[in-house]
């Protein structure tokens, strides 16, 4: 049930933000760049295709659901994220919890992901105060780990 819950809020969460996203780019035909919405680990762009953010950029950036990334694709090259659009942000408390081998931020008795790239950046372990931002519209699962408290 738990499941089917959060996959229905990924597919809304990912219908809300398309209309702001442009269409793919190619430019000097060789590379492409290509715009799409944050969901806690992945890139969405208009046509639903996702791209994995690195973990690592995704944690030092402070990525959090619905921020605009900007993806550039060269022909020959490594794949390069940019945050172009923030959403806004709120932030709050929570601690940390582990349960089946994954991390959750507990935060008024909700559990958001985290990503593990975050928890071993920051040293942090299960019962850990942490500051943590959400998206002001909380229409999302995922958190990001702004310190330990």
């Amino acid at each position: 049930m738990e499941s089917n819950i959060s996959r229905i809020k990924h597919l809304l969460f990912a219908e809300n933000f398309k209309s702001q996203l442009k269409e793919r780019e190619i430019k000097d035909g060789e590379t492409e760049v290509v715009e799409g919405v944050f969901d806690g680990e992945n890139m969405i762009d208009r046509s639903s295709k996702k791209y994995l953010v690195p973990a690592n950029y995704a944690s030092k950036s402070k990525l959090v659901c619905g921020d605009v990334l900007k993806l550039t694709m060269p022909k020959d090259g490594p794949f390069i994220f940019k945050q172009i659009g923030p959403v806004e942000r709120r932030n709050t408390v929570g601690v940390l919890d582990e349960a089946d081998g994954k991390y959750y931020v507990v935060v008024d008795n909700k559990k958001y992901n985290v990503l593990l790239a975050s928890i071993t950046y920051f040293k942090a372990k299960v019962g850990d105060k942490l500051a943590v931002i959400l998206p002001k519209d909380e229409n999302c699962d995922w958190t990001a780990i702004e310190n330990i408290i």
